[in-house]
């Protein structure tokens, strides 16, 4: 379940809007439907009560998950809709709970006048705040699905300026992971049409929030999607670029292993075939692909073990945890190898002077 707040300037135009054909009322209080000219005359009478409030009119749409269709009962959806005005604070007031039926997600309009009945203020301070708070309490009290994220929302159906806004929101989504940092942002966004500008703290260069604009249209990266705003974007980019520096690092240091264990094993086993020696049996070898190739195993019944299923990939194992895993394998099979190397040495040179010299 999510609430939208969307701005109304008019009583005509917001309830004109929300009886549609594809609709059906819910619920009202202090409005006589299914007239739109007649709910509308009953909202602005009310207005009067307190005529200092510039904006009367309140509109929030309720979406829920579409996999919530069959249990989204009319009923159903007008009692969470009731439970979220009471507790949004939207109370003692003329109300309209329209259900529309034009698009695959069930959902919800409620259209209030902020002049409550006794003339009070519906207050609208931190409203985005308390509704994210409202519509997450009553997902679970409900057991509701998540609503339709972004990727669902059917863009043909779509009028400006949310159609310029999907399109940018989808040229990010898709730009963004063959990014890392902003200029590279700003290239691909370009080709699609698609203008950055930065917004700086006062008289200074430091950069604090991120514009885009196309097709006449500007809004801002929070506007686009929260996870579009320029603190998480240039998060992103920190991340990213801490990434591709670890992952640069970790693949500096599994070549070296792989170096480090390739000279030992030519030290003690003299061939990087892997066939055995001295009697040994050979343990067969493991392909790590591309440059690096095919590593031999020490044989079996070597002093030494590596076995292949050592090296392969364990299951939750992400690709860094498998590199750093087998670098460190690698690396100490590789000293193990050095050091029985030194010593198989040690021990023919000890053979090698204590052996008799012969009487000529």
């Amino acid at each position: 379940m999510i609430g939208k707040i969307i701005a109304g300037s008019s009583f005509a135009g917001t309830v004109g809007y929300v009886i549609k054909k594809q609709s059906r009322i819910l619920d009202a209080e202090g409005v006589t439907p299914p007239n739109v000219r007649e709910m509308t005359q009953d909202f602005k009478d009310q207005t009067l009560l307190n005529p200092r409030l510039k904006n009367a009119v309140g509109h929030i749409s309720l979406s829920f998950s579409p996999k919530d269709g069959v249990r989204m009962t009319d009923a159903l959806m007008r009692d969470i809709a009731k439970e979220y005005m009471q507790r949004m604070g939207i109370t003692d007031t003329q109300y309209l709970q329209v259900r529309h039926l034009d698009q695959p997600h069930p959902h919800c309009h409620l259209v209030y006048n902020r002049v409550g009945n006794n003339g009070q203020t519906i207050s609208d301070k931190n409203i985005k705040i308390r509704n994210a708070k409202v519509c997450r309490a009553l997902t679970e009290k409900y057991g509701l699905h998540l609503a339709p994220s972004k990727e669902s929302v059917r863009r043909e159906r779509l009028r400006e300026p949310d159609k310029t806004k999907y399109e940018i929101y989808d040229a990010i989504k898709t730009c963004l992971h063959n990014c890392g940092n902003w200029n590279d942002l700003e290239f691909r966004l370009k080709e699609r049409g698609i203008a950055v500008r930065y917004k700086y703290c006062g008289s200074t260069n430091q950069k604090q929030g991120v514009l885009f604009s196309k097709n006449g249209f500007e809004f801002s990266g929070a506007k686009i999607d929260r996870q579009f705003s320029y603190s998480k974007l240039n998060r992103h980019f920190t991340q990213a670029q801490q990434q591709t520096h670890y992952r640069a690092m970790l693949a500096k240091g599994f070549h070296a292993a792989i170096g480090n264990y390739r000279s030992a094993y030519t030290d003690l086993f003299g061939n990087m075939g892997g066939s055995g020696n001295n009697g040994q049996a050979d343990a067969g070898s493991i392909n790590f692909g591309g440059h690096i190739g095919t590593l031999p195993l020490p044989p079996n019944d070597s002093s030494v073990g590596l076995s292949a299923a050592q090296l392969q990939r364990k299951p939750g194992e992400s690709p860094e945890e498998h590199i750093t895993r087998i670098t460190a394998l690698l690396n100490t099979v590789a000293e193990a190898m050095a050091i029985a190397a030194m010593e198989r040495k040690r021990k023919l040179r000890d053979q090698k002077e204590n052996k008799p010299k012969m009487k000529l």
